[in-house]
C-alpha cells in the first residue's frame, strides 16, 4: 500500500528503542522509552501558503530526523508501524 502524507506532514519509520542502557543492564519491554529518532519514509507536498503557493519543506525522502516525545499519530501499513507528523514537530536532521 501506498501512503502520500498531505500538506506538511511527513510519515516517519521509528527506529527501534533501546533494549541495554548505557550502563550494560537489560530493559524488559515494559521499560521501553518510546523513540524520538526515525527515517522520513514519505513527505508531503508543503503547506498551502495564504498566497495560493505550496511552501517547501526543509526535509526530504531517506533524512534521519529527531521528533518529540508525544507527537504525531502511529498508524500500521502492511504489518509495519509508522508515525505521521506535521514537519514542525521535526526538531533536528541528524548528518
Amino acid at each position: 500500500m501506498a501512503v502520500k502524507p498531505l500538506d506538511d506532514r511527513v510519515l516517519l519509520k521509528q527506529c527501534e528503542a533501546e533494549d541495554v542502557t548505557a550502563g550494560g543492564i537489560v530493559l524488559p519491554d515494559s521499560a521501553k522509552e518510546k523513540p524520538q529518532r526515525g527515517k522520513i519514509v514519505a513527505t508531503g507536498p508543503g503547506k498551502l501558503l495564504d498566497s495560493g503557493e505550496r511552501g517547501s519543506l526543509s526535509v526530504k525522502k531517506g533524512d534521519e530526523v529527531f521528533y518529540g516525545k508525544y507527537v504525531g499519530t502511529e498508524i500500521k501499513i502492511d504489518g509495519e508501524e509508522y508515525v505521521l507528523i506535521r514537519e514542525s514537530d521535526i526538531m533536528a536532521v541528524i548528518e
